[in-house]
């Protein structure tokens, strides 16, 4: 099997032409690019029909993916990687005016102020502003304060709609708010981040709160970790799930399995927002299957082939 037969299998599914353009070789970064593009103008057809309160909820979906850029360009910026190589990484769902500015603050009151104040994410950056300087550990200290706030305000807009939409989005938003708790644990072994400053940084609206986040922020490692896990029967099943051995599961498929689980289930109902949220994320993970096939054939790795996250 090659790129080529990649393209003409897709090309029977509802991806259909959308690499009929691309006449050289296939590279990986091409068939993500167009991965993504198509996903991008399935969204924007949503949202440029959507009233409110779906509009509102739209847009929270792409605040994660604004995250992500912000934290990319200014992580980049960092380690001198010109802007201009730096934009295109970024997720089209999460773009937005001025981002390519984002490059020139020195500080997190600096990059409030000067870009991100006219933006989405200024009502999430209240708990990062500080005169510290921009290094690796402040940035990821960042994104995780980002996370929180994003997370516990899109909670409480699904709680506030009620009905359906709070009863789907529920179990979606506690499992995202506790997997970053559990992998904000797990990374912060071995560096200086201290076990207060650690639980500052759990979004408070998933199922370990609050006593499973104040266990987590007392873990010393994994395996305390995985004992915090054990007194929740859904994420007992997660880490049991995960091998130990080279190309067996890990823990970030193990939380992908978890998460494709809960947004199928989003399907299971009718008359509510949370399909709109469940299809963007399985969109997403579909075109991570694809990509990791493609990585699969370019590599020459065919037995790795079937080690992608099925999704019905």
């Amino acid at each position: 099997m090659t790129s080529k037969d990649l393209k003409l299998h897709l090309q029977t599914t509802d991806y259909g032409n959308f690499l009929a353009n691309e006449t050289g070789p296939l590279t990986i970064s091409t068939i993500d690019d167009k991965l993504k593009a198509k996903l991008l103008t399935e969204f924007h057809y949503f949202r440029n029909h959507a009233f409110e309160p779906l509009a509102t909820f739209l847009n929270f979906i792409t605040y994660s993916y604004m995250i992500d850029n912000v934290i990319l360009l200014i992580t980049g910026t960092l380690h001198q990687r010109p802007i201009a190589e730096l934009v295109p990484k970024c997720h089209p769902l999460g773009s937005f005016e001025q981002m390519e500015a984002v490059s020139i603050a020195s500080n997190p009151t600096e990059l409030f102020n000067a870009i991100l104040v006219d933006t989405p994410l200024a009502a999430f950056f209240q708990d990062c502003l500080s005169e510290n300087d921009l290094d690796e550990m402040n940035i990821e200290i960042m994104r995780n304060k980002l996370y929180k706030s994003y997370l516990e305000a899109f909670y409480k807009f699904c709680e506030k709609q009620g009905g359906t939409t709070a009863e789907i989005m529920r179990p979606i938003l506690e499992f995202e708010a506790d997997r970053r708790a559990f992998i904000i644990t797990i990374n912060s072994f071995g560096t200086e981040l201290s076990k207060d400053d650690r639980e500052k940084l759990y979004p408070t609206c998933g199922k370990l709160y609050p006593e499973g986040l104040h266990l987590l922020a007392n873990a010393d490692d994994y395996e305390q970790v995985k004992c915090v896990a054990d007194y929740y029967a859904e994420y007992k099943a997660v880490f049991e799930g995960v091998g130990s051995g080279t190309g067996e599961k890990t823990l970030e498929d193990a939380f992908f399995e978890h998460e494709v689980k809960l947004n199928v289930l989003a399907f299971n109902n009718q008359f509510h927002f949370g399909v709109f949220y469940a299809y963007v994320k399985l969109k997403e993970q579909e075109c991570r299957n694809i990509v990791w096939i493609a990585e699969c054939i370019s590599q020459r790795h065919r037995t790795k082939i079937n080690n992608y996250i099925p999704i019905f």
